[in-house]
């Protein structure tokens, strides 16, 4: 008996999955506790127009990042802060700073959790790795001038 699991079932497959399920084990168990719909041309075409919208969406979500990232690739964010003589800030430069000038100088958002960046905490040129989508990556140059 053909069925779409409505949930993952171990052993089965995964949620909208369409198995081939014995008559017994479908009609016992993964109908009966809701795990599971039988698979005729409704429920088939439903999932199938399910299916393409999630792909939709997954193109439109991909093509948004990749022109987050050629916006982002190659700029400079620039800052200024306090250090000594030896060009060691006082106090450092994390990512959620770096997202925030993002967002005012370039008027671009970026998530804190995407930058790969370890704490800033010299005077110079560093570069970031904005990680926007899997397999999807940008670097901007953080400068950091003297006060």
């Amino acid at each position: 008996m053909k069925v779409i699991l409505k949930a993952d079932v171990k052993g089965q497959g995964k949620k909208g999955d369409l198995i081939n399920a014995s008559d017994g084990y479908a009609k016992n168990f993964l109908l009966p506790k809701g795990l599971a719909i039988v698979a005729d041309k409704s429920a088939i075409n439903e999932l199938e127009g399910k299916k393409s919208a999630a792909q939709f969406h997954k193109n439109q979500e991909e093509m948004r990042a990749r022109e987050l990232a050629e916006n982002l690739e190659g700029k400079k964010v620039t800052f200024k802060a306090k250090s000594g003589e030896n060009g060691k800030l006082f106090g450092s430069i994390t990512a959620q700073d770096v997202a925030d000038e993002i967002k005012q100088q370039l008027h671009l958002e970026v998530d804190k959790k995407k930058l790969q960046l370890e704490s800033i905490k010299t005077l110079g040129t560093t570069e970031a790795v904005v990680k926007v989508y899997p397999g999807i990556s940008a670097k901007v140059k953080v400068e950091v001038l003297p006060l």
